[in-house]
């Protein structure tokens, strides 16, 4: 089926060019979400007379899409989940995880913009492309962790934490917390000597 985009769709062309589709995608998205028009003469005259106004409107919401880009490319959400030692999760991340995710840390977005292949079903760090308008796209990554401690030390070394990993990044940070209670310790041991030395305590009869 031949078909006329009212926006760049990607992998097919840019708006205004005339292109082959297979009729079921053109049916079932194409059309519907309004993404294009049959290629008949009637409605390749109508878009000429509309093109121009068609083009300021795609360049508006363009605009609106960068200003959301600034805000919302490199952006790392954490999302908390169960998971076997393997790093295999009990259930799933999906879009509309992410799209929550997103929305909750201040940015909002549509499921919908939130492109995936699959869901996820692995601990780790996963970067997820955000369609905000046909020409705007960025990238966000979806820190899948069991715990926050988790999620920390994988945004730190950027790859899902093994079971013995996260089990040496809980001993390191044990051994640093003990280490400044010693610390304290010693420095109070320290000013109750010095206060000691310059108030000797009275010798009883």
């Amino acid at each position: 089926m031949e078909i006329i985009l009212l926006e760049r769709i990607e992998k097919l062309g840019q708006m205004g060019d005339v292109v082959k589709v297979r009729p079921g995608y053109a049916r079932n998205f194409l059309l519907p979400q309004k993404k294009a028009m049959r290629a008949t003469k009637q409605n390749m005259a109508h878009f000429e007379n509309q093109r121009a106004e068609l083009e300021a409107e795609n360049l508006e919401r363009r605009k609106d899409a960068e200003a959301v880009a600034e805000k919302l490319d490199g952006m790392g959400v954490v999302l908390i989940r169960q998971a076997g030692e393997s790093g295999q999760l009990y259930g799933s991340v999906s879009a509309r995880d992410i799209a929550e995710a997103v929305t909750e840390k201040g940015v909002t977005i549509a499921r919908r913009q939130v492109s995936m292949d699959n869901v996820i079903k692995t601990l780790g760090m996963h970067p997820i492309k955000v369609v905000l308008h046909p020409e705007v796209t960025v990238s966000v990554t979806a820190n899948v962790a069991r715990s926050e401690d988790e999620a920390e030390t994988q945004a730190k070394i950027g790859r899902m934490v093994s079971a013995e990993e996260l089990r040496e990044a809980e001993a390191a940070a044990d051994a640093e917390l003990e280490s400044v209670v010693e610390a304290i310790d010693s420095e109070e041991e320290a000013e109750l000597s010095a206060d000691e030395a310059e108030n000797p305590a009275e010798e009883t009869v």
